[in-house]
């Protein structure tokens, strides 16, 4: 049976980087939307935190005092 042209190893290794500059573009784009997502996810838990902030009627420093003290006690805990 006649099996047609063979490639040469040139044409063997440009393939090859072509295949492999394509994926590099995509893992880049993919990163990319990888990074989108993950601060999408950070903007709602931030969003989540201030309406828990709000809610409480304490101001910032409070909260931040509070889970500093909560992050001690763990710490502790630990030990």
């Amino acid at each position: 049976m006649a099996r047609g042209v063979r490639k040469s190893i040139e044409e063997k290794i440009a393939d090859k980087q072509e295949i492999i500059d394509a994926l590099e573009i995509r893992v880049l784009k993919e990163k990319e939307e990888l990074q989108a997502l993950l601060n999408e996810q950070r903007m709602a838990r931030l969003e989540i935190l201030e309406e828990l902030i709000d809610n409480s009627n304490l101001s910032i420093e409070e909260v931040t005092q509070i889970l500093r003290q909560h992050m001690e006690e763990g710490d502790e805990a630990e030990v």
